[in-house]
């Protein structure tokens, strides 16, 4: 095992390091001469300070060198400068932006891949029942919806004729005036506690996998959920920094409610088909008969046999959908006015702010590199027959 993650590793560099030579060179490939478009046209920029200016962010440079520099100065975690917010510093451009992205959009994951898949689980298991064909119909006919407009149709009947939540944006700018915090101080503390919580329960349901009786299983499972709230709670409310951030954290929470609920009721139907079919291809493998033969309840041979098997396809969708979470969702982060990485993208690329562009295309490649990785180790603990080669 440890010689294929150090091959895996080394293959990952190498890969990450072909990928960004490929999108640095297409970036600059771009017609366009942009000393002339940013620097040498503009006006409003002295002469004096505009030699400076491209002395600074390397453009008299030839390109090779431009490359090789650009190249050594990523692995030192220097992404440049940005073109068209000069001088700021591309990596606080991310750092600003990041936060909001990840929040979004690892809400909306979970939301959805959860629902999706127990509601693919109890479809497969309870095939051709009252029911099945009015959620897979609902399902599949919101998954096939033109999404801007039923976004659009979200936010006029839920925003604007009931008036229940935010129309668009992030935050309410009044209730910020003031604030002692900045929105990222609060988007990452709203993260990290709930990273915290989640990755407790996880491991308490994980655990509590292991007890054999059915009573004693779901006892502890509840009980480990029901302390992860109470923590979460405790936090928020028991704690002096939790209370004090706590109205700017339910600011937040307010505008995530309405771009969580559309992504995760168009994308859910996708996870439900994705492990219903898995399920039900599962079901016809032969451990399920020999469970079965075994005298074990229905309720443990779905859950401890099917679903676990099940897993595998939706686990490969997760954590890729994970890896690609940084680009934003271009659609959602426009139609909510949502300030995060996908608006980076579009008006990096199309305004050729090449430094900017690059690094935010280098956290997908990373990301997505990472995610492959962590779905090679995750099917060899979901499927013990899965054994790595040498």
């Amino acid at each position: 095992m440890t010689r294929y993650v150090v091959r895996r590793l080394a293959q990952m560099v190498l890969l990450f390091v072909v990928f960004l030579t490929v999108t640095w060179f297409l970036l600059y490939a771009l017609p366009g001469d942009i000393v002339k478009q940013k620097f040498a046209t503009n006006p409003n920029i002295p002469p004096e300070a505009r030699q400076v200016a491209i002395e600074r962010l390397g453009l008299d440079k030839p390109v090779l060198i431009q490359f090789r520099d650009y190249m050594i100065n990523f692995f030192q975690l220097d992404f440049g400068l940005s073109f068209n917010q000069y001088p700021r510093k591309v990596s606080d451009i991310i750092a600003e932006r990041l936060p909001r992205t990840i929040v979004l959009f690892l809400t909306a994951l979970v939301s959805y891949y959860y629902a999706g898949f127990l509601a693919g689980k109890y479809l497969a298991w309870r095939r051709g029942k009252r029911g099945e064909m009015v959620v897979t119909i609902g399902g599949v006919g919101l998954y096939t919806v033109f999404y801007p407009w039923f976004a659009l149709m979200a936010i006029w009947l839920f925003a604007a004729e009931l008036g229940w939540l935010p129309i668009s944006k992030f935050l309410n700018p009044d209730e910020w005036r003031n604030a002692p915090f900045t929105a990222n101080q609060v988007f990452i503390r709203l993260f990290m506690t709930v990273l915290a919580v989640s990755v407790f329960m996880a491991a308490v349901v994980l655990l509590a996998n292991r007890i054999r009786d059915h009573r004693p299983r779901t006892f502890a499972k509840l009980g480990g959920v029901a302390l992860g709230v109470v923590l979460f709670i405790w936090y928020w409310w028991g704690t002096a920094g939790g209370a004090l951030m706590r109205p700017y954290a339910g600011d937040i929470a307010e505008h995530l409610i309405l771009p969580v609920a559309v992504l995760t009721a168009v994308n859910f139907a996708g996870i439900m088909l994705l492990t219903r079919s898995s399920m039900l291809e599962t079901m016809r493998e032969d451990f399920i008969l020999t469970a079965r033969a075994k005298g074990l309840s229905e309720r443990a041979v779905r859950d401890r046999h099917a679903a676990r098997t099940a897993l595998l396809p939706v686990t490969t969708s997760l954590v890729l959908a994970v890896a690609t979470v940084i680009d934003g969702g271009i659609l959602t982060e426009t139609v909510f006015s949502w300030p995060g990485m996908g608006e980076v993208l579009v008006t990096s690329v199309s305004n050729e702010d090449i430094p900017l562009a690059l690094a935010s295309f280098s956290f997908i490649g990373i990301m997505a590199l990472v995610g492959h990785f962590l779905v090679d180790i995750l099917y060899g603990v979901l499927d013990p027959r899965i054994r790595v080669g040498g």
